[in-house]
Order: C-alpha cells, then sequence, then structure tokens
C-alpha cells in the first residue's frame, strides 16, 4: 500500500474542473508520465502559480467544494499520481473524480466545511503545512508553524479496499 501524506498544497478555490487540473490538450498523451510536468498548468488562483518549483514537492491537497468538476477523465487523478500526489481532501468532489481517485489506489477525503476552513488556517508563506494519514484508524493530522490539529474521516469499505489493493485492477485482480 503507498505512504500517505507530505507536504499541503493549499488550493483556495471551489468548482476546480479537471480542464484545470490537466488541460484537455493533454489528453492525447498515451503515458501519465508525459502529463507530469502539465499538472495545473491552467488553473488561476491569486498567488498560485503553476512554475513554482516548490508544487512538485506537494503530496497533498487541500481545496474547497466540488473539487474535479467538468467532464471525466481518468488524467486528472492520473496527472496528481505522477506527481507524487496521492491525497486530495475537500468538502465535496464530483462523483467521478472521486471514484476514479479510488480506482487509481488514492484517497479522496470529505471533511465538512468547517474542518476545511481549520485546515485553510495552516496555509501561509512560512506556514510548512504537513499532513500525515493514519489510514487504519481514518485520521488525518496537519503540523505547521501554526500548530497542529487532527480530524477524523469515513470511507466506505470498498473504497478502502481499493486503496489497500493498491486500486481497481489491482483490487479485481486479487478477487476475480
Amino acid at each position: 500500500m503507498k505512504t500517505f501524506g507530505g507536504k499541503v498544497l493549499f488550493l483556495d478555490r471551489s468548482d476546480i474542473n479537471t480542464d484545470e487540473i490537466i488541460p484537455a490538450k493533454y489528453l492525447t498523451e498515451i503515458s501519465k508520465e508525459a502529463l507530469k510536468p502539465h499538472m495545473l498548468e491552467d488553473l488561476k488562483i491569486e498567488g498560485f502559480d503553476p512554475c513554482d518549483p516548490g508544487l512538485h514537492e506537494a503530496r497533498v491537497i487541500v481545496t474547497k467544494a466540488n473539487f474535479g468538476c467538468g467532464s471525466s477523465r481518468e488524467h486528472a487523478p492520473w496527472v496528481f499520481e505522477i506527481n507524487d500526489i496521492n491525497v486530495v481532501i475537500a468538502s465535496s468532489f464530483a462523483r467521478i473524480f472521486r471514484q476514479n481517485m479510488f480506482n487509481c489506489g488514492m484517497l479522496a477525503i470529505e471533511l465538512p466545511e468547517e474542518a476545511i476552513d481549520r485546515l485553510f488556517k495552516h496555509k501561509g508563506t512560512n506556514a510548512n503545512a504537513s499532513l500525515s494519514v493514519d489510514f487504519n484508524n481514518n485520521r488525518i493530522a496537519i503540523e505547521s508553524d501554526k500548530g497542529s490539529e487532527s480530524f477524523a474521516y469515513s470511507l466506505s469499505a470498498f473504497d478502502k479496499a481499493l486503496v489497500e489493493a493498491g486500486g481497481w485492477v489491482e483490487f479485481a485482480d486479487s478477487k476475480y
């Protein structure tokens, strides 16, 4: 099973769509590796620079509501996977994006808006926020220069089994 957690990238906006995660012009690429440099390149958020070299240090994304909306495409979670981001935390997800995350063996964690707001209090220029995931106990913990907090989350038994297996293909191989 993958290790979950690490440096946090805060994306302070709702309705980030799959075209902003990976632009449609790259959907003809035949390898995940070819997607790697194009992660979030069309995302427009004040203070966000898709060319920032620190972007590729992130392992966790914390964002707002309806993350992954727009057209359904596996490329959106793939670009995170190839960039070693395997946890996205939001108050809600587009249904297909959320399932594609689990199908790839990654975590899409939904938390109430109040918890998301508390996570965003750890955002800052020099906050150095890092998040750890206790997968077995369904808890996340964030630490930054602004303190630490932990939160409980829930997953369905099926989604948890997909993550434990490493994704849908591995799950199906072990069951069928």
